[in-house]
C-alpha cells in the first residue's frame, strides 16, 4: 500500500504543494531580508554623511552599531556585515533596481563585481537561469562574462556554464535551511544543516576527547562563524589552550583530505592571527581531520613563522597525529554501530 501511495499522482501533488509552500516562505523571508539590508545600508550612508566632518566617525559608527545590533538581534551584524549593507546600498542606490529574486548571499557576491556591465549581466543571468550561490560563485571565478564577450562561438561557453549550474543546483527543501536566513530570524541554525551526520558525531566525540585529555584545553565555540568580504565560514571546533596561550582550530571532514581543505584551514588561522588573537599570545594552530573509512588523515596547519615553536613547545601539550587518528577511527566505529542499531529498531 505504501508503494502505491508514494508512486501515485495523488502523493506527488501533495509533495509539490509542500515544496512550493516552503519555497514561498523562503522567498518571502529572503525578499524582506534583502530590503531590510538595503534600508540599513541607506541609513548608514546617510548617517556617515551627517558625521563626515568628524575624524574616524565611520569606524566608530560601524563598531558601535555592530555591538548594539548583535545584542538586540543576535548573529549576522558584524562590522563586515554592516559594510556589506553599506556597499549594497551604494551599488544599488535606486531601490527599484534591486532584484527581489536574488538572495542576500547572491548580492554579497554581486557587489564585489567591479565592472558595472558585468554586474548587470550576472544579476539578470542569476534571475533567468536560477543559478545557486555556488554556481554563481563559480561563474564569476571562471570569468564567465569576460570569456563570453571574447568568444566568437559563445555556445560552448554557455553550455559549460549550464553544466556547472546543474551540478551545483540547490534542492528546494534546502532553501529554508540557509544559515543567513536563520540568522536573520534570530534562530540558531541546526548543526545538522551544516555538516553530514557522521561529521557531527565525530565532532561530538572529539570535543569530549580533547576536554577529557586535559593539557590546558578550554572549549570556546562550535560551528564558529567567521566572515570575509563576500562569504561566511564555519569552523567546527575552536579551543583555547591556556598552557600554550593560543587558539586551536579544528575542522572535521568525513571524506578524503583535499588541497582546498588545507588552504581553507590556513585562511582560518590567518584570520584568527589578524583579528582575534590577543596581543602577546602564541600563534594560532589548526588541525584538519579527515575520517574516511579505512583511511584516516590528520594534519596540523601551522604558519611558516610558527613551525619552530610548534615543534619545540606545542607538541608537549597537543595530541599526536597518531593519537588523533586512533581516536577518530574508534569514534567512527562507535557512531556507525549506533546508526546500525537505530536502523534495526526502525525495522
Amino acid at each position: 500500500m505504501l508503494m502505491q501511495i508514494t508512486d501515485s499522482k495523488f502523493y506527488k501533488n501533495i509533495r509539490d504543494i509542500l515544496q512550493n509552500a516552503r519555497q514561498s516562505v523562503y522567498h518571502a523571508v529572503n525578499s524582506a531580508m534583502v530590503m531590510a539590508y538595503w534600508n540599513i545600508g541607506r541609513e548608514i550612508v546617510e548617517e556617515e554623511q551627517r558625521g563626515k566632518k568628524r575624524a574616524g566617525y565611520g569606524d566608530y559608527l560601524m563598531e558601535g552599531l555592530s555591538k548594539q545590533l548583535s545584542n538586540d538581534f543576535g548573529k549576522g551584524f558584524s562590522e563586515q556585515s554592516l559594510r556589506n549593507f553599506r556597499q549594497f546600498y551604494l551599488t544599488y542606490p535606486i531601490r527599484s533596481t534591486v532584484w527581489s529574486e536574488l538572495s542576500w548571499s547572491h548580492y554579497k557576491l554581486l557587489i564585489r563585481v567591479k565592472n558595472k556591465a558585468a554586474r548587470e549581466y550576472y544579476g539578470k543571468e542569476v534571475v533567468h537561469q536560477g543559478w545557486s550561490v555556488r554556481a554563481f560563485d563559480r561563474q564569476i571565478n571562471s570569468f564567465y562574462y569576460e570569456r563570453l564577450l571574447a568568444s566568437r562561438n559563445k555556445e560552448p561557453v554557455r553550455k559549460e556554464a549550464k553544466k556547472h549550474a546543474t551540478e551545483l543546483a540547490v534542492k528546494p527543501e534546502d532553501l529554508i535551511k540557509d544559515p543567513s536566513v536563520l540568522e536573520f530570524l534570530n534562530m540558531n541554525p541546526d548543526l545538522t544543516y551544516l555538516e553530514k551526520e557522521i561529521e557531527q558525531g565525530l565532532i561530538d566525540k572529539l570535543q569530549q576527547f580533547l576536554l577529557e585529555l586535559g593539557n590546558g584545553f578550554s572549549f570556546v565555540s562550535r560551528q564558529h562563524r567567521i566572515s570575509t568580504e563576500s562569504k561566511e565560514f564555519y569552523i567546527d571546533l575552536v579551543f583555547y589552550n591556556y598552557l600554550l596561550k593560543c587558539f586551536v582550530l579544528i575542522d572535521v571532514k568525513s571524506g578524503e583530505l583535499a588541497h582546498q581543505d588545507i588552504g581553507q584551514m590556513d585562511m582560518y588561522v590567518r584570520i584568527f592571527e589578524d583579528k582575534i588573537k590577543p596581543p602577546g599570545d602564541n600563534p594560532t594552530i589548526g588541525i584538519i581531520l579527515c575520517s574516511k573509512k579505512d583511511s584516516t588523515v590528520v594534519k596540523y596547519s601551522v604558519l611558516n613563522k610558527s613551525k619552530r615553536l610548534f615543534a619545540s613547545k606545542y607538541m608537549l601539550y597537543l595530541p599526536t597525529e597518531e593519537e588523533l587518528k586512533a581516536e577518530l577511527d574508534r569514534d567512527r566505529l562507535l557512531i556507525e554501530e549506533a546508526h546500525r542499531e537505530k536502523v534495526v529498531k526502525r525495522i
